[in-house]
């Protein structure tokens, strides 16, 4: 049963009363809702060097949070709120996760996801629209770039312009970790998806991939021109360094290793969120 239905998604009341903020229900191509959440560039339109006379036309970065992750909670809310220094700010909860419908399929029709948030960036006035993903969400991003890019011909609306990845997997199936074993059982064992249900309030499909998606690595390579930047710690306790150096190797691509860091968005500090805000939107 999707949140929706469960009645979790916050009423209009509840809603953010800042200026400029809009949170509303997307819909998928798949027909699934997305709870998902704009808020304007808190450093003022006349800053952004790309933006036209109203505030809008400039860049908004579209955040894809990790699993077991929604666009409310506290990692993600900083991590917008360092993005807005510097642009715009799309947040979204992938399917299966807060207040969204449906059941998350861990990072496969996820790109359908993506691609709502995206267009409806674009749909709000920007002409430039950049994505950045944690985990599952930096596996998505590189997917989703991969088969919304020139290369395969992506709508205009849906094709973002710059993409980090950060502590994404390089490959599927990786269960070199207890992590990442973990996980594994979480998302394919029935009694695991309860835990995931009621522990993580993530809602699992359970039917295992077919066909299996594009991986990571397969995708990079299609991403280009589109400029790319691979994010990883090296204390990432669930993807080894193995994992980035792969993606970056099958580039162009720029990679950031990053000393002393853990795993996605939960490890990500205020610098390190600012420097790749400063990549994203450079110039100011």
């Amino acid at each position: 049963m999707c949140a929706l239905e469960e009645g979790r998604y916050r009423s209009s009341s509840d809603a953010p009363t800042a200026p400029g903020v809009v949170r509303k229900i997307l819909r998928t191509a798949d027909g699934v809702p997305l709870d998902a959440m704009y808020e304007p560039c808190t450093a003022g339109f006349a800053q952004d060097s790309t933006a036209d006379h109203e505030g809008l036309g400039g860049t908004v970065i579209v955040v894809a949070h990790g699993f077991t992750g929604s666009l409310d909670r506290p990692a993600i809310r900083r991590a917008a709120r360092v993005f807005a220094r510097r642009a715009a700010v799309v947040t979204f909860s992938f399917r299966g996760h807060g207040a969204s419908g449906g059941r998350s399929t861990v990072g496969d029709r996820e790109v359908l996801d993506v691609a709502a948030a995206v267009e409806w960036a674009r749909s709000l006035g920007h002409t430039r629209v950049v994505t950045v993903g944690f985990s599952m969400g930096g596996s998505v991003v590189l997917r989703h770039a991969a088969l919304h890019g020139e290369r395969h011909g992506g709508r205009t609306e849906a094709k973002p312009d710059a993409v980090v990845s950060v502590s994404a997997p390089a490959r599927w199936y990786y269960r070199g970790t207890a992590p990442m074993r973990r996980l594994h059982w979480v998302v394919t064992r029935p009694a695991g998806r309860i835990v995931g249900r009621v522990g993580f309030r993530t809602r699992i499909h359970d039917r295992d991939w077919n066909p299996v998606p594009l991986s990571p690595t397969e995708a990079v390579p299609l991403i280009a021109p589109t400029p790319l930047l691979v994010v990883h710690g090296d204390r990432d306790p669930y993807f080894p360094l193995d994992h980035p150096r792969m993606l970056a190797a099958a580039g162009p691509a720029e990679l950031w290793v990053e000393r002393g860091m853990g795993h996605a968005e939960n490890a990500a500090d205020e610098a390190l969120l600012g420097r790749i805000a400063g990549w994203l939107v450079p110039g100011r």
